[in-house]
């Protein structure tokens, strides 16, 4: 993926914790990861109002599948975007189960282009790829519990290199959600920064 500086300035990447990390483990019926889906989701579409038009997954379980999902789907919808699957390795994902693999394949099947960042699993080739995404990219969409993982670490690097960033704290959204019940959309930014 070969970028100039006005791609990349219409560019966005994601970052985000694999469900374990997640609250509720990423679980999809709980309402916590429900309402996170949906803020991904708004984060999504702002992004292209904001004239983002190419959005790059690096396809890890949780957080990067379900924003690959819904650019897929804002495509399906007529939108004028580009999903670009940024594997850290040949053969990442073989070892997914049950609907993450079939999530996974449905991506690879309809990405508008696959880059594969090393030949094959090495130590660091998950920074690699997390840094080779935010290199192209003016813009990070990340969901983050925990700053010591990966997720922070990509975090860190691309507020070094200049992105613009969205952070969506989950692990403030789960502490209000039990600590308040419900939240309404309108109050969707107060877990963005």
């Amino acid at each position: 993926m070969l970028v100039s500086d006005s791609e990349k300035s219409r560019t966005v990447c994601f970052s985000g914790h694999r469900p374990e990390k997640l609250p509720s483990g990423g679980d999809e019926s709980c309402r916590v990861i429900r309402v996170l889906k949906s803020i991904l989701y708004k984060s999504v579409i702002d992004s292209v109002e904001e004239g983002y038009n190419c959005f790059v997954t690096g396809l890890a379980r949780g957080v990067d599948l379900w924003a690959g999902e819904i650019v897929l789907e804002l495509k399906a919808q007529g939108e004028k975007v580009k999903l670009v699957a940024a594997a850290p390795y040949k053969g990442h994902g073989s070892n997914f189960k049950n609907e993450e693999k079939f999530i996974l394949g449905n991506i690879l099947l309809k990405a508008d282009e696959i880059v594969y960042v090393s030949e094959s699993y090495e130590k660091g080739c998950m920074q690699k790829r997390n840094e080779y995404m935010a290199d192209r990219s003016g813009k990070l969409i990340a969901v983050v519990s925990d700053y010591r993982s990966g997720t922070g670490a990509t975090i860190r690097y691309a507020r070094r290199q200049g992105l613009i960033t969205r952070i969506i704290d989950a692990k403030k959204l789960e502490e209000q959600m039990q600590r308040y019940g419900d939240i309404s959309s309108k109050d969707y930014d107060l877990y963005v920064t």
